[in-house]
């Protein structure tokens, strides 16, 4: 998997290729284009919005926005930086998806956790996967939960910044905001969370009132757990901080570095192919005179 945040991108001289083909009818650059991005789009849409399928739509939405301005791309440029601000923009403006109409407050959230009625595992036999995994899909439910508290901006920045560490340069750039914005609105955010997951989050502290297990059977009753569809949680997916870029530096609050650490613990998900639906739509009469495959 190319990592398209890396310091040092000996990757974007390559995508810029691809770009000048794609743009030139050569339809495979393109396809090649949307491979090499669309695991990353499609894990920070799922980040923004929680819900797969909206996931989906988002990632598909953004896809379709980068191919229909790939002409005005400019060679001498950072294709990583343009691609990014894209994204960037759209899922920071979006139309308003299904789970951020029911998470959308740290105070809302904090009186849901402290009035759920802590229940029993599911028993083993009754459910299709291990009950430890159920265990981790809620973990990363909940913490998502969470990012959905934070303003688009700073969740989107916590992402980036935190979770896919990426620096303050990248960061900025993409986000078109200063680095010193960046830094500020990255620690607000880290701050936030911290404070919430402080005062309620077993993982913080085990004297906390909220713990995964007792959470469990809530999460699947309310429908954001599938035992029949485990989206998070999976021996087979890798750690984010496997594929993102390690840390340049320790945070200077323990207590901040040790939420940070729980975020970057999480899956990277394997992301549906959208080549076949973007190619479908390139071809289609709307695109026909943006590009001219041969």
């Amino acid at each position: 998997m190319v990592n398209p945040f890396l310091e040092k991108d000996d990757s974007d001289l390559e995508d810029r290729e691809l770009v000048a083909s794609a743009v030139s009818g050569d339809k495979k650059s393109l396809e090649a284009l949307v491979k090499r991005h669309q695991a990353w789009i499609y894990n920070i849409a799922l980040k923004m919005v929680w819900d797969p399928s909206d996931a989906e739509d988002v990632t598909q939405e953004t896809l379709i926005k980068i191919i229909t301005k790939l002409s005005t791309f400019r060679q001498d440029s950072s294709l990583r930086t343009w691609l990014y601000r894209i994204v960037a923009n759209h899922v920071i403006n979006m139309k308003k998806r299904k789970r951020e109409f029911e998470y959308f407050s740290f105070h809302k959230y904090g009186e849901d956790i402290l009035n759920s009625p802590d229940t029993e595992l599911p028993d083993q036999n009754n459910v299709p996967v291990e009950v430890g995994l159920l265990i981790e899909e809620t973990k990363i439910g909940c913490m998502n939960a969470m990012l959905l508290c934070l303003d688009r901006e700073q969740r989107l920045i916590f992402i980036l910044g935190n979770i896919f560490n990426v620096n303050d340069e990248t960061g900025s750039e993409i986000l078109g905001i200063s680095k010193v914005n960046f830094r500020q609105k990255l620690s607000r955010a880290r701050r936030q969370l911290t404070n919430f997951m402080n005062s309620k989050c077993g993982l913080m502290d085990r004297n906390n009132p909220c713990h995964c297990d007792k959470k469990t059977r809530l999460m699947i009753n309310a429908g954001h757990v599938d035992p029949e569809r485990l989206v998070f949680a999976g021996k087979h997916l890798r750690h984010i901080e496997s594929v993102a870029p390690q840390k340049s530096a320790a945070l200077d609050d323990l207590y901040e570095s040790k939420a940070v650490g729980l975020f970057r613990q999480h899956r990277m998900v394997p992301s549906p192919d959208f080549v076949r639906a973007i190619s479908s739509i390139v071809e289609s009469n709307e695109f026909r005179d943006i590009f001219n495959f041969s």
